[in-house]
């Protein structure tokens, strides 16, 4: 079956790493494996930071939308339209229009819907994204929380669960070699909530000075010097490592003792499952979609919202009991090979496309 993949945010293509385009890049390798032929359909960006900015795009939009039309006139057709992250800020107005036109069915992945922006001047932009979410064949969320807030604004939407997932392939591979003592973080630094954790981080290492831990910190952006400056005075016990492949951050992730990012407004996270996948309990906040890639208490320690000073008793409590430490890192490798592979989504996904192919909604 071909397949018209289309990411709004990000394309997969688009040479900025972030979490978005990671996740796009795995969904695509997902369908792949499970047989699928796959096409980006759309390199068009339509995220806009502003509803006049939205409103700006609409020219452009219609342009590209007619440049998809005529391709498909001599061009196989796609049997099935997919696409990942549509939302209020990057609206998917391909897509539908495509899907009714050629009688295909309409998928979406991590779609989301916040009632609460209409008020704020994006009601005009967001309508058509809860048009498509309840015109899809299904909507495939990553989380029990998105999965809620879907059905509670669309209660009559058809809705699917995938378990957020990796490339395990580097790490099955591997054999870790952990320092117990060494804490490790991947993320980029750029302002919001990334920044936000840099300072909980930063403040809770401060609070367990006296504990024997290094942090090394993969990733790189624009506030580097802002991030940096968060750690001021431990300077001596972090390593800033840059931005690293995904072979390098497999490696230095085996070389790790516990991975320590508290997660302020994260989806999910791929870097714990990474983590995890390399050995490594992780510590995070009870926060966002984090509880769908940590089992608590099994696979890493979660803490409550914005509380720094549980957060830090939290990765003491790690580095004082080397044994415990252990016991979670094995149970957390554990948990991404077997629970969170590829291979295990590729077959979750298939599943999904077949059940609400073979009914021909579109």
């Amino acid at each position: 079956m071909r397949v018209a993949f289309y990411a709004p945010m990000k394309s997969p293509n688009h040479s900025v790493p972030s979490g978005d385009r990671l996740m796009a890049r795995l969904l695509i390798r997902a369908l792949e494996l499970a047989g699928y032929e796959v096409d980006v359909a759309s390199e068009f960006r339509t995220y806009a930071a502003t509803p006049e900015a939205a409103a700006a795009l609409e020219p452009a939009i219609r342009a590209e939308l007619e440049r998809l039309r005529w391709k498909w006139k001599s061009a196989p057709r796609p049997e099935l339209w997919f696409c990942y992250h549509p939302y209020y800020k990057s609206p998917d107005p391909f897509g539908p229009a495509i899907s009714a036109e050629f009688a295909i069915p309409y998928f979406t992945a991590e779609a989301s819907y916040a009632a609460k922006r209409d008020r704020t001047g994006w009601a005009a932009i967001q309508k058509p994204v809860g048009e498509a979410i309840m015109r899809a064949a299904v909507n495939i969320s990553f989380t029990k929380r998105d999965r809620a807030g879907l059905a509670a604004a669309f209660p009559d939407a058809r809705l699917a669960h995938l378990k957020p997932f990796i490339d395990t392939a580097l790490f099955e591979a591997a054999s870790p070699t952990p320092d117990p003592h060494r804490l490790m973080t991947v993320a980029m630094m750029r302002a919001g909530d990334k920044m936000e954790s840099y300072a909980m981080l930063a403040k809770a290492l401060r609070l367990i000075e006296d504990r024997p831990w290094t942090l090394a910190v993969i990733g790189d952006g624009p506030m580097r010097q802002e991030v940096q400056a968060l750690f001021a005075g431990l300077s001596n016990r972090v390593e800033w490592l840059g931005e690293r492949n995904a072979v390098e951050i497999a490696e230095l992730l085996g070389r790790g003792g516990i991975y320590v990012w508290p997660g302020c407004g994260e989806a999910y996270g791929l870097a714990y499952l990474e983590a995890q996948a390399a050995g490594l309990p992780v510590v995070a906040q009870e926060t966002a979609g984090v509880p769908a890639v940590v089992e608590a208490e099994v696979t890493g320690l979660l803490t409550p919202d914005g509380d720094v000073a549980a957060y830090a008793s939290a990765v003491a409590a790690l580095l004082d009991d080397r044994e415990r430490r252990d016991a979670m890192g094995q149970a957390a490798r554990r948990f991404v090979l077997e629970e969170r592979s590829l291979a295990m989504a590729a077959r979750v996904l298939d599943g999904i496309l077949q059940d609400n192919t073979a009914t021909g909604v579109t």
